[in-house]
């Protein structure tokens, strides 16, 4: 079985001043300082990402954008191009669930995005996830296969990706997948990128769990094998609690090596 190094990202949303953020980061690179095995990426909104950047220079914790345009340059006023954050990121997040339903963007879009990050050498963390309505539906695993397969189209950088599962009626309300829920999606998504790409990449690629995560609930998530860790929100804005659910990540990774 291929040894997956977990992956905790922080999701700052649209939360934190620069200055704000920069005390946050300086908070989170501390109390990981000492914490191995386990990848930390911070992701605060556009105009924090210099601070972050400076505050994590010299430590472990990477920083991730939270969106960007499938444009290189251009007539697109308000938006940032993969090519702006070059050297200032090496992460970001397109798909979001949010995105997705406040600001309408398609998997064909996503899909855009996704080939832009890694074109310019970032990483995407490519989200997806489905409705309380599809859940209730019985069709869960479908949707996400179909949304998985749209927003990879054309994507070919296997080596920098990273996916995200949201189940969008877990995130922000408080109420998490149950661990195999988690689980079985999961191995969907991940029988889903061998279909696309195969085996071996399918096997290397980190798929996180996102919705209500918190240093209490990770363990069980972080158990199951085909969960790779965590796309935390609100939890990230705590730098102890964010720390917490890192040293339970790094905890579980030493058990299993």
């Amino acid at each position: 079985m291929t040894r997956r190094t977990p992956v905790i990202a922080g999701n700052w949303k649209m939360n934190t001043t620069p200055d704000e953020g920069k005390e946050l980061a300086i908070g989170i690179a501390s109390g990981c300082d000492q914490l191995d095995g386990v990848e930390v990426i911070v992701c605060p909104p556009f105009t924090g990402l210099a601070a972050a950047a400076e505050a994590t220079a010299n430590s472990a914790i990477s920083v991730g954008a939270q969106n960007i345009s499938s444009e290189p340059s251009g007539a697109f006023t308000g938006e940032i191009s993969a090519a702006m954050l070059e050297g200032l990121v090496t992460h970001v997040i397109v798909g979001h669930s949010e995105r997705r339903a406040l600001y309408g963007e398609t998997d064909e879009q996503i899909a855009a995005k996704a080939v832009a990050a890694a074109a310019a050498g970032l990483s995407p963390i490519v989200c997806v996830g489905e409705s309380l309505e599809v859940r209730q539906s019985g069709q869960a695993i479908e949707f996400v296969e179909n949304q998985l397969r749209e927003s990879l189209s054309g994507y070919t950088a296997w080596n920098q990706l990273i996916v995200a599962y949201e189940p969008v009626w877990a995130i922000g309300t408080g109420e998490a997948a149950t661990p195999q829920q988690a689980q079985e999606i999961i191995a969907a998504i991940r029988a889903g990128i061998s279909g696309i790409a195969g085996d071996e990449h399918a096997s290397r690629t980190r798929v996180l769990y996102g919705g209500s995560v918190n240093s209490t609930n990770i363990g069980p998530f972080m158990d199951r094998p085909d969960i790779d860790g965590a796309l935390v929100g609100g939890a990230s804005l705590k730098s102890d609690e964010f720390v917490g659910i890192v040293e339970v990540a790094a905890r579980l990774s030493a058990e299993a090596s």
